[in-house]
């Protein structure tokens, strides 16, 4: 088991294999669709994004509201293909790690291995348990957006496997006989 704390550098992302079991821990930004399309609007204008990308982990998730006594409801992986078209982009800025459910398109992966990024996944159908792993959760950009917002957590012990790591190994793709890069 290997622990990710974020900002992550080109040498923690580079010891990754496809298949490696990771704990992450500390902060990470929460972001669905409407937080991504925001996101990439402001840099295509010139602008900034509301905290510093480099080195980053974006999770793919819109959490249910906070039952009461709790900071956050059920909180379970959104299926990654729908930032797809926003992912390049964020790749190139600095993000390093990106958290969700299913396979990515091969836009994606090529960014991933030209700019040293990988793709963890967590498990859908486990929202409950995941929101254990939340600490503290912070709006911090896109409020009007509810769920979709822009979220930092603090996460402990938040349980990934590496699904594509930034030589292209892809979990999805090995199933279907694809072979294993070890450069």
């Amino acid at each position: 088991m290997k622990l990710l704390r974020a900002p992550l550098q080109i040498e923690d992302i580079m010891e990754l294999s496809m298949g490696d079991e990771v704990l992450v821990q500390g902060s990470i930004y929460a972001a669905r669709d409407a937080a991504h399309k925001n996101m990439v609007q402001s840099l295509e204008n010139g602008e900034g994004l509301p905290f510093d990308i480099e080195g980053q982990i974006i999770y793919y998730v819109g959490p249910c509201p906070a039952p009461p006594g709790k900071i956050i409801g059920s909180a379970g992986p959104t299926t990654s293909g729908r930032m797809d078209t926003y992912a390049h982009l964020l790749i190139a800025k600095g993000l390093k790690a990106m958290i969700g459910k299913g396979p990515r398109d091969q836009n994606v992966i090529e960014a991933m291995k030209k700019y040293g990024a990988v793709y963890l996944a967590t498990v859908g159908g486990a929202g409950a348990y995941l929101a254990r792993c939340i600490k503290d959760v912070e709006t911090i950009a896109y409020p009007e957006l509810g769920p979709e917002s822009l979220l930092k957590m603090e996460v402990q012990d938040f349980p990934c496997v590496v699904a594509i790591d930034a030589r292209g190994n892809d979990i999805y793709r090995l199933e279907k006989g694809a072979e294993v890069a070890d450069d």
